[in-house]
């Protein structure tokens, strides 16, 4: 296997910028955005306790609006990451069916 500089999670890069993290591959047709609305301090860490979870087209054209497929608010990172694994897989089976 090469070497890659990203967090990979069920073979899918896991990008992180900020409070905004990106799963998925900008070759595929879709990937998914989730942006950390809130934090709550847990200790000496903070933990997300607000999560928008987004389905977005990749699709180069499509303005920042329409790239959005759906979207969802969650009140923990893993709840989140849960929704947006089966919807990414979901998306791109259905593309893979389509193309």
């Amino acid at each position: 296997m090469a070497d890659t500089p990203f967090l990979m999670y069920k073979g899918k890069p896991l990008v992180r910028c900020g409070d905004t993290i990106y799963y998925g591959s900008m070759a595929d047709p879709f990937v998914i955005r989730m942006l950390v609305q809130s934090k709550q301090p847990n200790g000496e860490l903070e933990v997300a306790d607000k999560v928008t979870v987004q389905l977005l087209n990749t699709e180069v054209r499509l303005g920042s609006r329409r790239s959005v497929i759906k979207t969802s608010e969650k009140p923990s990172l893993g709840l989140a990451m849960d929704i947006g694994v089966v919807w990414l897989q979901k998306a791109l089976r259905e593309a893979a069916k389509n193309a």
